[in-house]
């Protein structure tokens, strides 16, 4: 959500920002600009929608060799070019790039900026006021951001430069992602290391409340009051390969086919020299010592959470909640005793997560991240962490970082049986590579998947997915996946729940697509199917072998029932593709969503 990038150095910066920018596209955005400083002055382009609508009016002539970029993710003011980034000082002389949200920014711009004529809706425009202000009053540029920055109460990842300092670009950081790259000869700012890794592999970290001074050969971070910081640089471990499309359409296509090498990783990861997990002791020891575990996550994540409540209680044999996290922030439960906090996010940014995590680390209690990101902010600030190794993922409608998400799940409750004493009835890396190759073959089904999805939904302005035990956990994500990317009003509903009430919107023609993968449940979710059938519903029905019947449209390879969540999803998330891609759709970029919710 939002996107930032920056370059001080010696290159003509406007490719560079562009191409950062296409980079970041993956998060979300309505509108981009860039803010390109030579010595005629700063060059600002904005425009609303995408990334070439930019390109199509920025003047190429043009070089410089500092600038800032971004792309935008409407939260104050409409999605117009007015409100694009970057924003400019009245005077034309600062000019500024924000991610995030100001809580406070209606009272500053009260208190503060009273006979200042602003030219947007946005929040951001009055952070660059205020520095000209605080300049305006007799203060130096660095100490005028700096006492703007300690005035703003929310979010902010910021990156400014000023037409009378050209030789600085001025950064700042609180609660929202942002990094500064190294280089020879130039310095780089960037919300994300895929931004440009273009040109460098070499990041820093920031933290909350620091401030960078970012020149072509140095850098400074302080904190906001005045405390020198030095910290060394890390190497992102991206492949630039990783977050190419290739030969594939989309990225959604590409990820859903990764997969199968996932879990492979995964394996690789946490398996030792003899075939056993190989996981963090003190990691197994804390989940071993807590008496409930809290999992908090968002969307996808959250379905990957139901999924690992299950695994965590039925193998490690501990009790587990899963929580919105949007709604754990400001609706705190009783909690236990001496519970372990269990963040799920495949970008480690997610805001309502953050918010969550600093809450209940103040209230002492400790905290596991599970993510993608290496780095991240959740990740950092956790007390452990243990990653995906999915890759890149780059489309906004997740797939391989939630299969991940359960199969590290499965790898922590088997861990953690084993500290515990206890012997799961699961050779737990034998029966991840089995999934693997059932995934390969589901992924090999493309063309099978498409015909029934153009059967099923091509014109269809709503579908049910319902499903027992696990299986309904399934059906919350597959119908979050249609939802998302095709636009077709999608539900998902434990089989048993639809005739206490949701029944009644069953009519001729009405997709209701079944899970069957539980032997326990498989006679009642076939019943629940011949009630919507007989109510007119076009029933579809997706069967683990060995429990299917003559007629079921989608058979799975047969895996250890603890892992069926892993293969199931498999072709729910190509049903979507295929129905986004027949409905003309922007399969990697739905409207209105963003990959990464850096705010509230």
């Amino acid at each position: 959500m939002c996107g930032i990038v920056g370059y001080i150095g010696q290159q003509d910066a406007k490719k560079i920002l562009i191409n950062g920018l296409k980079k970041l596209e993956y998060r979300g955005y309505d509108s981009a600009g860039i803010g390109l400083l030579n010595q005629s002055g700063v060059h600002v382009f904005r425009e609303k929608g995408r990334i070439a609508d930019l390109e199509a009016i920025v003047d190429w002539k043009i070089t410089a060799s500092v600038g800032i970029g971004h792309t935008r993710w409407a939260t104050h003011g409409e999605p117009n070019r007015e409100n694009a980034h970057p924003h400019q000082s009245a005077s034309g002389r600062l000019t500024l790039v924000h991610n995030g949200v100001i809580d406070n920014y209606e009272k500053l711009k009260e208190q503060y900026l009273v006979g200042v004529q602003l030219k947007s809706d946005t929040d951001t425009e009055v952070i660059v006021q205020l520095v000209e202000v605080f300049i305006g009053e007799g203060l130096e540029v660095a100490e005028a951001f700096r006492k703007t920055l300690s005035l703003l109460h929310g979010s902010y990842a910021i990156a400014m430069i000023d037409a009378e300092t050209p030789d600085t670009l001025f950064v700042g950081k609180n609660k929202s992602p942002l990094l500064v790259g190294l280089g020879e000869g130039f310095n780089v700012v960037a919300s994300d290391a895929m931004a440009m890794l273009q040109v460098t592999d070499q990041f820093v970290e920031l933290m909350d409340e620091e401030i960078v001074l970012v020149k072509k050969d140095a850098i400074t971070i302080e904190t906001l009051d005045g405390k020198m910081v030095k910290r060394d640089p890390f190497t992102a471990e991206l492949d630039a390969s990783d977050i190419e499309k290739g030969t594939y359409p989309h990225y959604m296509l590409k990820e859903i086919d990764e997969q199968p090498a996932v879990m492979r990783k995964l394996v690789t990861a946490y398996r030792d020299d003899n075939g056993d997990i190989k996981l963090d002791q003190n990691i197994c020891e804390a989940v071993k010592a807590a008496d409930r575990l809290y999992i908090i996550a968002a969307g996808t994540s959250y379905h990957a959470g139901l999924v690992g409540k299950q695994l965590l209680e039925r193998i490690a044999g501990i009790p587990t909640e899963v929580h919105i996290a949007s709604e754990f922030a400001y609706n705190m439960p009783l909690i236990s005793k001496n519970p372990l906090f269990i963040f799920i996010s495949q970008s480690g940014e997610t805001a309502d997560s953050r918010g969550v995590l600093v809450h209940v680390k103040k209230l002492g209690f400790k905290t596991l991240t599970i993510t993608n990101v290496p780095g991240s902010t959740l990740s950092r600030e956790a007390d452990y962490t243990l990653l995906l190794h999915a890759g890149p993922e780059i489309a906004v409608a997740s797939t391989k970082a939630y299969t991940a998400q359960i199969a590290v799940l499965a790898i922590l409750s088997v861990a953690t049986a084993e500290a515990k004493g206890l012997q799961p009835k699961i050779d737990l890396m034998k029966e991840l590579s089995i999934a693997a190759n059932a995934m390969q073959t589901l992924v090999d089904q493309k063309e099978m998947i498409e015909d029934i999805a153009r059967k099923y939904l091509s014109t269809s302005r709503n579908a049910f997915f319902i499903g027992r035990a696990v299986d309904y956990y399934v059906a919350l994500e597959a119908a979050l996946k249609l939802k998302e990317i095709s636009y077709i009003q999608a539900e998902g509903f434990a089989g048993g729940e639809l005739k206490h009430g949701t029944i009644a919107l069953i009519e001729k023609g009405t997709p209701v697509i079944a899970i069957a993968t539980q032997f326990h449940v498989n006679g009642n979710i076939r019943s629940n199917l011949k009630e919507v059938t007989a109510r007119g519903a076009h029933a579809c029905i997706v069967s683990m072998e060995g429990l299917n019947e003559a007629g079921d449209q989608i058979v799975l390879p047969e895996v250890h029932d603890a892992l069926t969540p892993l293969v199931s999803v498999v072709p729910l998330q190509l049903l979507a593709y295929y129905a986004a891609l027949h409905r003309g759709n922007d399969v990697d970029k739905p409207r209105n969503l963003a990959k990464s919710v850096t705010v509230e």
